[in-house]
């Protein structure tokens, strides 16, 4: 993939970008860390024959810097995602969005409807059910202040590296996705995991009910840690989401069958 990277400037951070600068409706992705961009060449490309494709990482993942007063609050992210629209000149475009970034695309539908025409998410349940899953699956030493970050930091490569053996099937090798994380993160890659959990363990449900735009949901069968979540339970504050299951998925159906989710991608987007 020809690749046309830029840095944007955003209220909260400032965040690195790919653009594919093609014709069509626009799409916006965000890796969900610790993947990187790179981890989407695949898919970009499928969409970028029909759409205008935008990825980014979030500000404290892959190489984008937050602000020091950044918390990963949803309005924070919100405002990422919508500084990255102004900053491209983009009246309007489908938010496909993943795990806990997809709470800061139903935030930015929320506060912007007229900006966002679709959002098409990935292991995205309600509020309530992720912070469920965070008790289960996240050590607890990361969701204490301070302390949280540091051992992030610490041992954010080994994090990494052991993530892609819970979230992948267990037929599917996590090597080639292990080592583009690891190589990201071995040249400066940012993976802020405690900031996230942290950040969004004090949102409340009521801060993304009643979003009004059309949804899509895919949910990968057998990730592993979602194995206790139910993703019905997005419903709960976006009673139209359309879920779609992809059987033979794990965490990132997104990229693990990028052909299956470009086609249905494309379709929304279009619509």
């Amino acid at each position: 993939m020809a690749r046309s990277f830029r840095f944007i400037d955003t209220p909260v951070g400032t965040v690195r970008v790919y653009d594919s600068g093609t014709t069509g409706p626009c799409v916006v992705m965000v890796p969900d860390g610790p993947n990187v961009i790179e981890h989407y060449d695949a898919l970009i490309h499928l969409l970028s024959r029909q759409l205008r494709v935008v990825c980014f990482d979030m500000p404290g993942f892959g190489y984008s810097s937050p602000n020091h007063s950044y918390e990963h609050s949803l309005d924070q992210g919100a405002r990422a995602v919508l500084g990255v629209l102004d900053g491209l000149g983009i009246a309007k475009a489908t938010l496909a969005f993943s795990c806990a970034n997809g709470f800061y695309a139903l935030r930015a539908a929320k506060l912007s409807p007229e900006r966002v025409s679709h959002l098409f998410l990935s292991q995205t349940p309600s509020l309530t059910a992720m912070h469920a899953w965070t008790t289960r699956v996240i050590p607890r030493p990361l969701r204490i202040p301070v302390i949280g970050q540091i051992a992030a930091w610490l041992f954010r490569q080994r994090a990494a590296a052991s993530w892609y053996g819970m979230a992948l099937p267990r037929t599917t090798d996590p090597t080639a996705f292990r080592e583009k994380a690891l190589h990201a993160l071995s040249t400066g890659a940012n993976f802020c995991l405690a900031g996230v959990v942290q950040g969004l363990a004090r949102e409340k449900m009521a801060s993304l009910c009643g979003t009004t735009t059309p949804c899509t949901m895919i949910w990968g069968e057998k990730d592993h840690s979602h194995r206790c979540t139910d993703p019905k339970t997005l419903h709960e504050c976006v009673p139209q989401a359309d879920i779609v299951h992809f059987q033979d998925c794990g965490h990132f159906p997104d990229i693990e069958q990028p052909e299956r989710f470009a086609e249905l991608l494309i379709d929304r987007a279009a619509r």
